[in-house]
């Protein structure tokens, strides 16, 4: 062959190479976009305690991540709760523990994500109930915080603090040693009392308030509720210790300060763990968590009588966001 011919050939082949590396690649990703279709639109149903604010924030938060991507959000209560209502349902999110215990007596199997329910509930009898002798897979969104937040948050508010007290039910006397390790990390000291039905409450909680320098209110519905959540308050008051809640109506209500996760701070973290489900191939539940997103709330009025200066909320947020 022509020496001049070999070349022309050589270079043909040679554009010819290039050119099949740039269409190659176009072609595969046009046969994937032909070929590939999206997760398919899932039915999802959100079972609330009731009808109050803050759970209908958690359900509109859902409702607006999920319909935003295709997918269809139910909602239901916990109050004349039907198997029926849960038909066709992909995942179950319960919001509160009312919709929880409501939604382990129905006969069904869809999976469950109980949001807004107390840690200490939920592995105590939450989780099995929820589970039903294994028919469902079943995982949850803390409404406390991690015990390791609230120490640092409390170091990062108090820096000379070195006594912490809390007031819990018997019934979960099993976080103490996590509590305590939590604090111990921060050269803090645990004080505590174990009050069981039969205690008088106040007499419990002057008791450990006398050794502490600041009461930390966990979510324990045999110490803090309706009932009982003003003398709390009051009596820490009168006793001048600051109160560390976990809630911003407890923080209204009379905490110096509270670590929280709003409605709508959970809403999205439970939206985002529902999209992960439903638009993935694999449809396992999350491990059961803390709260992700979180804010802090001060009481300045509480603050000022107890002759507190705490710096402003969103600076605690923010140094306690760089610490985790």
């Amino acid at each position: 062959m022509p020496v001049g011919r070999r070349g022309a050939l050589t270079r043909a082949w040679a554009r010819g190479r290039a050119i099949a590396s740039r269409i190659l690649p176009m072609l595969a990703c046009a046969w994937l976009v032909a070929f590939s279709s999206p997760a398919a639109a899932a039915r999802v149903v959100v079972v609330l305690s009731d009808d109050s604010a803050p759970y209908q924030e958690v359900y509109q938060i859902i409702r607006g991540y999920l319909d935003h991507g295709r997918h269809e959000t139910g909602r239901a209560y916990a109050d004349g709760l039907s198997a029926s209502a849960l038909d066709g349902a992909r995942l179950v999110v319960t919001v509160g523990v009312r919709a929880a215990e409501s939604l382990a007596t129905q006969p069904v199997r869809n999976p469950v994500l109980a949001v807004l329910v107390p840690r200490a509930w939920y592995l105590e009898s939450g989780r099995a109930e929820l589970a039903g002798e294994g028919k469902r897979a079943v995982s949850a969104i803390y409404l406390d915080q991690p015990f390791q937040r609230q120490a640092q948050l409390i170091r990062l508010a108090f820096p000379e603090m070195t006594r912490v007290g809390v007031l819990l039910s018997t019934n979960q006397r099993q976080v103490l040693g996590e509590l305590a390790d939590a604090l111990r990390a921060q050269g803090i000291s645990l004080v505590y009392g174990l009050l069981s039905g039969a205690d008088r409450q106040i007499a419990q909680l002057e008791a450990v308030l006398s050794e502490a320098e600041l009461l930390l209110a966990i979510p324990d519905p045999g110490v803090i509720n309706r009932n009982t959540a003003q003398s709390l308050l009051l009596t820490s008051y009168r006793y001048r210790d600051p109160v560390l809640g976990y809630s911003r109506s407890l923080t209204r209500a009379g905490a110096l300060l509270s670590l929280h996760s709003s409605p709508a701070q959970i809403g999205r973290q439970a939206a985002e763990s529902v999209r992960r489900v439903i638009e993935t191939t694999s449809s396992q539940l999350p491990e059961s968590t803390y709260p992700a997103y979180f804010s802090v709330s001060i009481n300045r009025q509480v603050a000022r009588s107890l002759g507190f200066v705490l710096p402003q909320e969103n600076e605690l947020e923010k140094r306690l966001g760089e610490e985790i």
